[in-house]
């Protein structure tokens, strides 16, 4: 299945508020969930998972295959695999971007790296999968970013994780800092990440 290119409103109102998907939120979409739970229709545990998978898979960006490969790793490492899980996609390029501010969006953090903008340890790095690791030093590769479009993160106005640091470099570009390794806490995302563990089970 490949990444979803359609209306980012129409899949939140679906699925609630998906942070990295877009900004917006929809009240309509908070209702029918409402609707949906006072009915007397009774939602099978399997839709439930479903959802929960749902929700992770749009709001990271992923295709099916690239989720699924990511249950299996988190499957094989030591720990929860669900917290495992969790850090694996919170650790990637596109969303560290996406958390210190430099792009509104995880699609369009995605855009940055694929377009070779973004440097990890001054050196370009073009794939948004790529794994950030602790001491990573992430900057811009040119001044494309006006910093009244960016995030506002980057003034300090929003919360970046305790994993992260942005400052600005002597000619006043932002850099990022990776200080660690995301934990549960730094999850932006509401979900419960056993529930898209035992949709997998069979499969992973």
């Amino acid at each position: 299945m490949s990444r979803y290119r359609g209306p980012r409103l129409k899949m939140i109102r679906r699925l609630k508020n998906l942070p990295g998907l877009t900004g917006k939120t929809s009240n309509l979409g908070e209702n029918r969930v409402a609707n949906d739970e006072s009915a007397s229709r009774k939602i099978s545990q399997f839709c439930v998972r479903l959802r929960a998978k749902q929700r992770l898979r749009f709001n990271y960006g992923l295709t099916e295959r690239q989720l699924l490969k990511y249950v299996r790793i988190a499957r094989k490492t030591k720990g929860s695999t669900g917290q495992v899980l969790l850090q694996l996609l919170e650790m990637r390029l596109d969303n560290i971007l996406f958390q210190l501010g430099l792009a509104s969006t995880i699609p369009a953090a995605r855009q940055l790296v694929n377009h070779r903008h973004i440097l990890v340890n001054h050196r370009i790095v073009d794939v948004p999968s790529y794994r950030c690791k602790p001491k990573d030093i992430i900057t811009i590769r040119h001044q494309l970013i006006s910093y009244n479009k960016m995030g506002s993160k980057l003034f300090g106005e929003g919360n970046i994780p305790h994993h992260l640091t942005v400052s600005l470099s002597e000619n006043n570009r932002p850099v990022g800092f990776v200080n660690s390794i995301a934990n549960r806490e730094c999850v932006d995302l509401n979900i419960n990440e056993l529930l898209v563990v035992e949709y997998y089970s069979r499969k992973a």
